[in-house]
């Protein structure tokens, strides 16, 4: 249970980040907008065209009796945009990573720096196009691998009762687990872990990556959440990864204590100097005693 709130306060972690440094957050928008746009026109063309592609796929169907026609190629459209929309879930983030390589992995090069005690990070040393065929290659085999979940929990998903509660839950589980895996690939690839590495990495703190991950996909179920929230994940997956690979890390509190002493320290200087202009200067000698009165004549 503390693994899943740590989780939690990564991603909380990695908004924080990007909300103190906006220009980094900008650009790490661009990549998710375009994914967006892509995506959302597909969706859109499903929707429209569905019921078509249903129809020309169940030839068998055209003699059916009018209501059973409609009610199984209605459900079989509705399944097919359910699924649609979970594999666009699924590969939002690896697209976007894809589309967005270069902006995130400098946005996840400057987190390390930021929180880094030496304010260095690792660099993969690799050229870019050779970067994108590592990320493209292992981002294909994860949607392999949650391809087959997604027919498994499909599958599961016509058991009577455990098909309507249990299996919805395993499939945030799952999704959380995928996604995370995508989001931090960007900082675990920098440092030269491989994929199989990479997945033995998270399986060994899957508490820590559900919560991470889970209430990620949850959110990506909104529409256009994605987007905004993605350059934040980006930040929390590297701070995380730090964290699964024992990485010493600067104290957040740390950082917001320096930044406040190096904004009142020259405030104090400032009043200490104003003060002291103010009015004459106070002398350091005792005044003179006041004169003697004179005495009764004798």
């Amino acid at each position: 249970m503390r693994d899943l709130g740590a989780g939690f306060h990564y991603l909380l972690k990695g908004q924080r980040w990007v909300a103190r440094h906006g220009k980094q957050y900008g650009f790490g928008l661009i990549p998710g907008l375009i994914t967006l746009v892509l995506y959302m026109g597909a969706l859109v063309s499903l929707a429209t065209w569905g019921e078509d592609m249903v129809s020309w796929a169940t030839p068998f169907a055209d003699g059916w009796s009018s209501p059973w026609q409609g009610l199984f190629r209605g459900f079989l459209a509705v399944l097919l945009f359910a699924l649609a929309l979970l594999l666009a879930v699924l590969t939002f983030t690896a697209v976007t990573l894809l589309v967005g390589q270069p902006f995130y992995e400098s946005l996840s090069e400057k987190v390390d720096r930021d929180v880094s005690p030496d304010g260095t990070a690792p660099e993969s040393g690799l050229p870019l196009w050779r970067e994108l065929w590592i990320s493209a290659r292992d981002s294909l085999r994860i949607l392999i691998r949650a391809g087959l979940w997604a027919v498994l929990l499909f599958a599961l998903g016509f058991v009577p009762v455990a098909g309507q509660t249990v299996v919805p839950v395993l499939g945030f589980f799952v999704t959380g687990f995928f996604l995370t895996e995508e989001l931090t690939a960007v900082a675990l690839q920098r440092r030269g872990i491989d994929l199989r590495a990479r997945l033995t990495l998270l399986r060994s703190r899957k508490a820590l990556v559900w919560g991470f991950g889970t209430p990620l996909g949850l959110s990506f179920l909104v529409p256009f959440v994605a987007v905004f929230l993605m350059p934040g994940a980006v930040a929390g997956a590297t701070l995380m990864a730090r964290e699964l690979l024992g990485e010493e890390t600067r104290d957040e509190n740390a950082e917001d204590e320096e930044a406040e002493e190096d904004v009142q320290e020259p405030i104090r200087g400032s009043w200490s100097g104003g003060s002291a202009s103010v009015g004459p200067r106070a002398s350091s000698t005792p005044p003179p005693p006041p004169p003697r009165s004179p005495g009764p004549a004798r």
